[in-house]
């Protein structure tokens, strides 16, 4: 539990710094190939939930911080520690004094006995100060301020049960690959593992419970895929027909990708600007016995890839805040700045504008983000149109909202979709 405890901080103050959860445990797994399955997953689990209740835990730690300049790494430290004094299952003791041999060896052990005092401390007072950060509302919605006015403005009706759900833990939705088996075949087999799931949607199936993957009948044979419910509405909104050139933009990590290529036998690039990314999309697919050129570049710049001829279908899931995923990526919520919409609105246009010269008269090009801040979806698709004229807005489905805004709840994460035909 020691190295659980020590790498568990070490990730969250990474974080606090300003770095990316899921590159720091990538980061950590490497360095210590010695790690068990068991201890990775702790691992995660506790900066996870950390930095899922960050607003409750910094709350508590100003109450009994007498320095609000304490070491980033000793507090890191001590937020873990909290974490799981307040909402873990394990022993108190153990917690404690796991935390303070990880303090012994940082800094020369100055603050071994401030860990020690800081936890024993927040023990005894553990109701009183829960109870009282429930009246701070950072505290109350583990959210920045900024996010939560942003919600407030934009979903006067909703933003409570938004933030809510981006502090709990997610669904598990898988998408079965139809190539190969069947949704009632595949729900059959679930069964008979003694895995509870239900049909969702087009083509998914919800866990009751998340289970691993090495779990799942068939995974690595293609049977299925884990993809949230949400993102599956992706590949049916694009509509590609049997014969069609279509375009995956913005690919990694590959999941849409496999979804249109399990949907239909069509002609389909797929870019993403980042070649490493790009892997990952290569063994997905060879996962699933499906095949894509694919091809490392800048969705942006069509000069550098586009050979001319124009796609039926394109797909353009954006870069964006990923504010709709905050429960996944739950680093997000205390990296993102509210001044960051400008840049991603720069990004997001100047590849719409761009790509929309790369689609045939008549195609369509589907507009996704896993966004749910208006500045991003239905505003940006707005100024879209303005600028296009030869652009018009298709309905959606009648399962999906008109907006095209589906937000987090307990059956799948926040996204957006907008479908653009090109006039003729």
């Amino acid at each position: 539990m020691l190295m659980t405890q020590r790498l568990a901080a070490e990730a969250v103050a990474a974080v606090l710094a300003g770095r990316n959860l899921t590159e720091v445990l990538s980061r950590q797994r490497q360095r210590h190939p010695e790690l068990e399955p068991r201890q990775k997953a702790a691992i995660q689990d506790i900066s996870y939930s950390t930095l899922r209740r960050y607003g409750e835990v910094d709350f508590v730690l100003r109450k009994l911080l007498s320095r609000p300049d304490t070491d980033p790494a000793v507090r890191a430290l001590l937020a873990t520690g909290v974490c799981q004094l307040a909402w873990g299952r394990a022993a108190a003791h153990a917690v404690v004094d796991h935390a303070v041999k990880v303090a012994a060896r940082l800094n020369g052990g100055y603050a071994k006995g401030m860990v020690n005092g800081v936890l024993r401390n927040f023990l005894r007072q553990k109701e009183a100060l829960l109870a009282a950060a429930g009246e701070d509302a950072l505290a109350r919605w583990n959210h920045p301020d900024w996010w939560v006015a942003a919600m407030q403005t934009a979903y006067p009706q909703d933003w409570q049960a938004v933030l809510l759900a981006n502090n709990q833990h997610p669904p598990m939705g898988l998408r079965v690959n139809p190539r190969k088996i069947s949704r009632e075949d595949y729900l059959a087999q679930l069964a008979a593992e003694g895995i509870a799931a239900e049909a969702e949607g087009p083509y998914g199936i919800r866990l009751a419970q998340p289970v691993p993957v090495e779990r799942l009948p068939g995974f690595f044979e293609g049977l299925c895929s884990v993809q949230d419910l949400g993102a599956q509405w992706a590949a049916p909104l694009l509509d590609a027909q049997n014969g069609m050139r279509v375009l995956d933009a913005c690919c990694a990590p590959g999941g849409k990708t496999g979804h249109l290529l399990e949907l239909a036998d069509i002609e389909l690039t797929a870019l993403d600007v980042d070649a490493q990314r790009l892997q990952r999309v290569r063994d997905n697919l060879d996962r699933l016995g499906l095949n894509a050129t694919l091809q490392a570049a800048d969705a942006a710049k069509p000069a550098d890839w586009w050979n001319g001829q124009p796609y039926d279908r394109i797909l353009a899931d954006v870069p964006c805040s990923a504010s709709g995923v905050a429960r996944r990526h739950p680093d997000i919520k205390w990296l993102r700045r509210a001044d960051d919409f400008a840049h991603f609105a720069t990004q997001q246009a100047a590849m719409l504008d761009a790509l929309w010269g790369c689609l045939k008269p008549g195609g369509t090009l589907l507009y996704a983000t896993c966004s749910v801040f208006p500045q991003e979806n239905q505003q940006h698709v707005a100024e879209f149109l303005q600028r296009h004229p030869d652009a018009r807005r298709l309905p959606l489905p009648a399962d999906l909202p008109e907006s095209g805004q589906l937000l987090p709840n307990e059956r799948h994460d926040g996204f957006f979709y907008a479908s653009l035909q090109k006039k003729i």
